[in-house]
């Protein structure tokens, strides 16, 4: 699997590369065809630093081989930066700054269309606005400014503006976007500055920024700023970070531990917009470092019932960077966003830095687990029985199962 630290420098490289806009057309790779009409897609590494894609219509089973059953991915390395809808994968080719749609046929993962997205080195968050519609928002560090794209899925072309945030200052040479949300038809948008001189030196502002903006303006109208935590939410391609309620509230966790923002004196929280409000709720803060659990975390998933699932790393058990990734050391906590309380799963230590690994569906949850001692499988627990047991194991030669989505 890659290394954090090459992830980081992989970051800062895109951060810094002088990009071109390319031509406002659509590359049309072949005939549009609709996809196949499996339920989920299971993205795994093996040893041998091969990617394959696996499609089932269950996650229940006895095993699956990824390099029998499955789709080579090329080029490889995906799998921190896909977005996956409806049968579909999208990613940017951040070398030429271009969006582009696959599909797996026929054993292939095919290139379907393409569209140019100036500006754009890396996506660091993503919405659906509509079923075929979605935005996408980064940091461009050629114009120190933040721009977003609003893909047509269907038919591939774009319209592309900028977001009026304010740029990185002082010390400060980069910038990330946690998270947006769409509020009362305007857009909020969760942000932290960065400095990235150096890998030594990569860290995070001491403060949790939001901005309110017009939308489709994206003019800022004010700006919330909190200093109980830094780095809200996180590049979303790689993992969730916030999620709404059934009441409507939106809940996001900030990701200060070394890994992401690099600023571990500041704990991992969760914060809270109430329904229909542009402000962070003064009464709520979960300070998910103070409780039992007593480290940082990365990924948040919410499975219902005001319950939501944090992966956290354990101190002690890796000596940095260079080893976060490969150690296994990650639980997995079910909160209890009401009382602010954790319990910790009943599943052995994890691995892997940043991975989609978490799916709900119909009130069972799916999570996949990268073991050096159990091996790979996905795993289901029910919140409402609090039944755990292993299920599908994901066998042969592997290393990783990366991510883990809903295709239909």
């Amino acid at each position: 699997m890659t290394s954090v630290t090459r992830d980081v420098i992989f970051r800062i490289f895109y951060f810094i590369l002088i990009v071109s806009g390319l031509p406002g057309c659509v590359n049309e790779k072949q005939k549009e065809e609709t996809p196949g009409k499996k339920k989920y897609s299971i993205y795994a590494m093996m040893k041998d630093g091969r990617e394959y894609i696996v499609q089932t219509d269950s996650l229940t089973g006895e095993t699956i081989f990824p390099e029998r059953q499955g789709t080579k991915v090329v080029p490889a390395s995906l799998y921190y930066d896909l977005i996956v809808r409806d049968g579909y994968y999208y990613r940017l080719d951040w070398k030429t700054s271009t969006f582009i749609k696959y599909s797996v046929n026929n054993n292939s993962f095919t290139e379907k269309a393409s569209v140019p997205v100036a500006g754009f080195s890396t996506i660091e968050n993503y919405n659906w606005i509509s079923p075929d519609s979605l935005m996408l928002i980064g940091y461009d560090q050629k114009s120190a400014k933040v721009r977003y794209a609003k893909i047509q899925v269907k038919d591939m072309t774009s319209t592309e503006g900028m977001v009026h945030i304010s740029p990185p200052f002082g010390a400060f040479d980069w910038m990330s976007i946690g998270f947006s949300k769409f509020v009362n038809g305007k857009l909020l948008v969760g942000y932290a500055y960065h400095s990235t001189n150096n890998l030594q030196s990569f860290t995070t502002s001491d403060t949790v920024y939001v901005d309110v903006l017009t939308y489709p303006g994206m003019k800022a109208i004010r700006t919330i700023k909190d200093t109980q935590s830094t780095y809200p939410g996180g590049v979303n391609t790689r993992q969730p970070h916030s999620f709404t309620d059934e009441k409507g509230d939106f809940y996001f966790i900030t990701c200060p531990g070394i890994a992401l923002g690099n600023n571990p004196s500041k704990p991992t929280g969760i914060y809270r917009i109430r329904q229909s409000e542009e402000h962070l709720d003064p009464d709520y803060f979960f300070n998910v470092s103070a409780s039992p659990i007593q480290n940082h975390g990365y990924g948040f998933w919410y499975i219902g019932n005001g319950k939501a699932i944090v992966r956290t790393e354990t101190k002690g058990l890796f000596t940095g960077m260079k080893d976060h990734y490969k150690v296994a050391q990650f639980n997995f906590y079910e909160l209890d966003l009401a009382t602010k309380t954790t319990t910790r799963l009943n599943l052995p230590r994890d691995k892997g830095t940043a991975r989609q690994c978490v799916l709900v569906e119909q009130g069972i949850v799916y999570i996949t687990v990268n073991s050096d001692s159990e091996g790979s499988y996905v795993w289901t627990y029910n919140p409402e029985t609090k039944d755990l047991r292993k299920s599908l194991k994901v066998g042969g030669n592997i290393d990783y199962i990366l991510r883990l989505d809903q295709l239909n």
